[in-house]
């Protein structure tokens, strides 16, 4: 199989697990959301360490140690994870799917914000129309929800600002993972202990299929996390921006006809608008790809000496 095709086939298997996973939280009851979080941080660091054993990768951990402002980077970004992961798992658990839904689809227009604010990166014409686009379905929904959506509004900034992290940090994604969830694991082990001392432990105490869920929870972090990695190296970021959209169209499907989230005309016009903002954003992405891939100079032969 060519290799751009198996990147292609990793990339949609990654989106796809993410997308699914409002399916997954809810068989974790009657963990709370808080409880969940935790034992997927530890769960989530079992997973990475077995993989890095499994391929034998550990060079990388020492020479992290040498650059601080690396692994500075990394604790930021564990707690920003920390951020987006329990207020995701708490939007599935408390029938919120469509709106945490929404996060994910006006990420792309935050993350492109942030280029602009931060990186001082210019925007074109379209992309304008696009964020413009964006604000507004914004204020359709907070009309139509009584309230900013606020699930979706920092599900959107915390992932954007894990990924302008990450990408400054310029760490692999298995060995960053494994660095994030080593810092967040004695918080999260110290709150799993406490619940134990209390008595309000639910893990060993609803079942055995419900401890082997809650383990779970580390390898449907990791497995969709080594699909996208694997993706990544063998397709263009064009691509990768592409299948990025199967995420939250799953996740709105799951909050639509599987948790049946009522969805009023209003809100319908507040994703519309989305849906359209992005096809805008996407539209104008490809067309400056194709503009760029024709400008570029033809490659010159090279003769073989006589």
């Amino acid at each position: 199989m060519p290799e751009t095709r198996r990147g292609v086939l990793y990339g949609i298997a990654a989106y796809s697990m993410w997308g699914l996973f409002p399916l997954y939280w809810p068989l974790l009851k009657p963990s709370a959301a808080l409880e969940i979080l935790a034992h997927r941080i530890a769960w989530s660091l079992v997973a990475v360490v077995a993989i890095l054993a499994v391929r034998r990768h550990w060079s990388w951990f020492r020479e992290l140690l040498r650059t601080p402002r690396k692994l500075g980077l990394l604790v930021l970004a564990a707690v920003i994870i920390t951020v987006n992961w329990g207020v995701y798992i708490y939007a599935v658990n408390s029938g919120h799917v469509v709106e945490g839904a929404l996060g994910y689809f006006i990420n792309p227009l935050v993350s492109v914000l942030f280029g602009v604010l931060l990186l001082k990166e210019r925007l074109r014409r379209w992309q304008w129309a696009a964020v413009g686009l964006g604000a507004v379905a914004v204020v359709i929904l907070a009309v139509d929800y009584g309230r900013p959506p606020w699930i979706a509004l920092v599900l959107a900034v915390s992932f954007g600002t894990y990924g302008l992290v990450k990408k400054i940090a310029g760490v692999g994604s298995v060995e960053s993972m494994t660095v994030e969830t080593l810092v967040l694991l004695p918080p999260a082990l110290a709150y799993l202990l406490y619940l134990g001392q209390q008595g309000t432990s639910t893990f060993g105490n609803a079942g055995a299929g419900h401890a082997f869920l809650l383990a779970g929870a580390g390898v449907v972090t990791a497995v969709p996390l080594l699909c996208f990695t694997a993706s990544a190296i063998r397709i263009p970021l064009t691509t990768i921006g592409l299948l990025q959209y199967i995420a939250p169209i799953l996740q709105f499907l799951c909050g639509v006809f599987v948790m049946r989230e009522v969805m009023p005309p209003s809100r319908w016009l507040g994703f519309g608008v989305i849906w359209l903002a992005l096809s805008v954003f996407t539209w104008d992405s490809l067309r400056t790809a194709a503009q760029a891939r024709r400008a570029a100079p033809e490659p010159v032969p090279v003769r073989e000496p006589a």
